[in-house]
């Protein structure tokens, strides 16, 4: 079976997909502080490398998602992302006093991560997949 080429353009969730990792990404590094707060100390990089490093990887994977060319590695990349930040936000559910954010916004999030993963692998897939 022939696949044909990626979509030249991103659709319209692709590029709210996109817009959702560029602002988190940003964020990172607007508002380093609380992205800090919630790295666990297990992690095996300073708190401040590991904010600048996700928020990095979230700002090329966004932007990666609105290139036909670079759209399949940003799906991988977010995908690992996300994998590798899950631990983080379970973290952060189990005390979320701790880093000033209600239980609710802590404990909803964990359920969309998996929304989040399904939706990066939709926007990453190449064209003639299953449909769009």
């Amino acid at each position: 079976m022939t696949v044909s080429p990626v979509p030249p353009r991103p659709s319209v969730g692709t590029l709210l997909l996109s817009a959702l990792f560029v602002t988190a990404g940003t964020l990172h590094f607007v508002t380093p502080g609380f992205f800090d707060r919630i790295v666990p100390p297990w992690v095996p990089l300073t708190a401040r490398q590991a904010t600048l490093i996700s928020g990095a990887a979230e700002l090329l994977g966004g932007l990666g998602l609105l290139h036909p060319h670079t759209r399949l590695a940003a799906r991988w990349g977010l995908l690992a992302l996300l994998v590798a930040v899950f631990p983080a936000n379970v973290w952060m559910a189990q005390d979320p006093g701790r880093f000033r954010v209600s239980s609710w916004v802590a404990w909803g999030r964990l359920p969309l991560q998996p929304l989040l993963m399904w939706a990066v692998w939709r926007a990453g897939r190449p064209r003639g997949h299953g449909p769009r």
